[in-house]
């Protein structure tokens, strides 16, 4: 489930320019479907940090210290199936145990354990609605 990009290697797309038009890509924002934004938006800001937001259109955001801003969508379904694309938190050696728990604490699912390879070490959760996202670190 973790996909890693090595650092060395990697060119952020604000530095792209993939037209030669001398057009800059930043990141704004991720946007995340859920059936409860209000809900969602309090796990994430409690685990990351930022003050939740509450948009009149049912719509909810965050924007954690560090991170670009995540922002809930109302929609009427359900998740179904795996993410196409979940988030991989890094913390320190030695503190996915730890940040587990917290997340637990407020609402997070582990899946399974903690997996070591090759890459490092990683732990899958899934939020309140059911997303998955990973505790990694080398």
């Amino acid at each position: 489930m973790r996909g890693l990009v090595e650092r060395s290697r990697f060119t952020p797309l604000a530095d792209a320019d993939p037209y030669g038009s001398g057009m800059r890509i930043r990141l704004q924002q991720i946007v995340i479907d859920s059936r409860e934004p209000a809900r969602l938006v309090r796990f994430w800001a409690a685990l990351l940090g930022g003050e939740p937001v509450d948009r009149p259109d049912g719509w909810a955001y965050v924007v954690p210290p560090g991170f670009p801003a995540l922002t809930f969508q109302l929609v009427p379904e359900a998740k179904a199936g795996k993410n196409r694309l979940h988030l991989d938190l890094e913390v320190d050696p030695g503190e996915i145990p730890a940040a587990v728990a917290r997340a637990t604490e407020l609402g997070a699912t582990p899946v399974g354990g903690l997996v070591v390879d090759e890459s490092g070490r990683f732990h899958v959760l899934t939020d309140p609605d059911g997303n998955e996202f990973c505790f990694v670190s080398d």
